[in-house]
């Protein structure tokens, strides 16, 4: 039985905040109190409510949610003890959504540090303009998020022909309409219960030709760091996995696209441009764990990779440190063969997905070190280049994924 507290007896709401959650005693307070800001400056007409989606933390979570002085009412929800997984707080978030009959749902991370009033009318106004989805856009380290720029934003954009540049941004909004496709989707695998939701729900917004939008959040995303080579843990996983398994499923929709098309942006340009904080990554470790991934994956890798591209990669192997290079079309490649044997029974997939991950942390290394001379701007150069060869590589996808069907 989940679990839950509605001390206001919220019968009904139009616009919703949810902030899922586990053990963010110390941080969830703070969203909590800009979400109720915003809501009462930018919403005051709307007839609102915050929801706390979490996974019975056992830290106190739930009374630093409740304690925080807010305007607008609270409702707590949890999964039942032992039951975790981001996406089934989100699960909850969608099911309670549907009950109040709300139009918006906006979403926030628990441990957003940098959020303000104005995040919550970014992502909360183009729900009521049509919108059906809002992605947020905010200025991030060139070195954070390097799952979104390698393979996420890469990938969703080639495959579905859509530019959203934080697919897995964790603060977005979604209508009352959404909710209620993502209730009745089928598939709802282990993957998408965890981290697999935010490029789940992504995705599925595309796959649904809902209306999307990104909005400038204003402000850098600032929240726990994290460097690539050492906190990685089930999250690649889980969000890689996902991807090839939509992949897999949605073929009639993807196969049909080709290049991509910009997504509208909201708010584009508010106030002055802030810094983010620095990203601090180890390369020489990124670098040894890849070197180290020969031997471990030298097999797996052979039968996955096609005879080209594994000679290619054995290049990059050979390389020193100093003069390392990992180049993008060759993880465009790599990644194909990888969805291709992720598709293939006879392939166990968390081998697979096991195998990508001393790959992933080559090419993060190479990226970085590419990196490491330009301004966030160049940067964002780079990654969108990144992203054309991951277009041009198409219709290798389609080909390959032809002759396996």
């Amino acid at each position: 039985m989940d679990i839950e507290e509605n001390p206001n007896d919220v019968q009904s709401a139009d616009l919703i905040v949810g902030i899922p959650s586990y053990n963010e005693a110390e941080l969830i307070s703070y969203p909590t109190q800009m979400a109720s800001e915003g809501l009462v400056k930018y919403f005051g007409e709307k007839n609102s409510v915050i929801i706390n989606c979490d996974n019975n933390s056992p830290d106190g979570t739930r009374d630093a949610f409740m304690n925080t002085a807010t305007e607008v009412p609270k409702i707590y929800l949890s999964t039942p003890p032992g039951v975790k997984g981001k996406g089934n707080n989100f699960k909850n978030l969608f099911q309670k959504s549907c009950e109040l009959g709300a139009q918006a749902i906006i979403v926030l991370d628990a441990d957003l540090k940098s959020i303000t009033p104005r995040w919550v009318k970014n992502l909360g106004d183009p729900l009521f303009e049509d919108f059906g989805f809002v992605a947020p856009l905010y200025v991030r380290h060139k070195y954070d998020g390097t799952i979104t720029n390698n393979i996420a934003y890469p990938m969703t954009r080639s495959i579905y022909g859509r530019r959203v540049r934080q697919p897995i941004g964790g603060d977005f909004g979604f209508s009352g309409e959404l909710a209620e496709i993502y209730m009745k989707q089928e598939g709802w695998t282990p993957a998408v219960a965890e981290f697999g939701i935010d490029i789940w729900m992504t995705t599925t917004a595309m796959c649904h030709d809902t209306p999307i939008c990104q909005s400038f959040m204003g402000r850098p995303k600032i929240h726990k760091p994290k460097d690539p080579g050492e906190s990685l843990g089930p999250m690649f996983l889980q969000v890689v996995g996902t991807i090839f398994d939509i992949m897999t499923k949605k073929i009639d929709f993807w196969q049909e696209v080709r290049w991509s098309k910009p997504t509208a942006i909201f708010g584009f340009g508010l106030g002055e441009m802030e810094m983010p904080p620095p990203v601090d990554v180890n390369l020489e470790r990124l670098y040894d764990k890849f070197r180290a991934g020969f031997e471990k994956n030298d097999g797996l890798w052979k039968e996955i990779l096609s005879a080209n591209i594994y000679k290619k990669l054995s290049e990059v192997k050979a390389l020193s440190f100093a003069n390392f290079e990992f180049p993008a079309n060759l993880w465009a490649e790599i990644l194909i063969d990888f969805a291709l044997a992720y598709k293939n029974d006879a392939y166990d997939k968390a081998k697979v997905m096991e195998g990508l991950i001393p790959l992933y942390f080559g090419r993060t290394c190479s990226f970085v070190v590419e990196l490491e001379p330009m301004t966030i701007q160049q940067a964002e150069e780079v990654i969108e280049d990144q992203c054309i060869v991951f277009e041009r590589s198409k219709h290798s996808l389609l080909t390959k994924w032809s002759e396996t069907a």
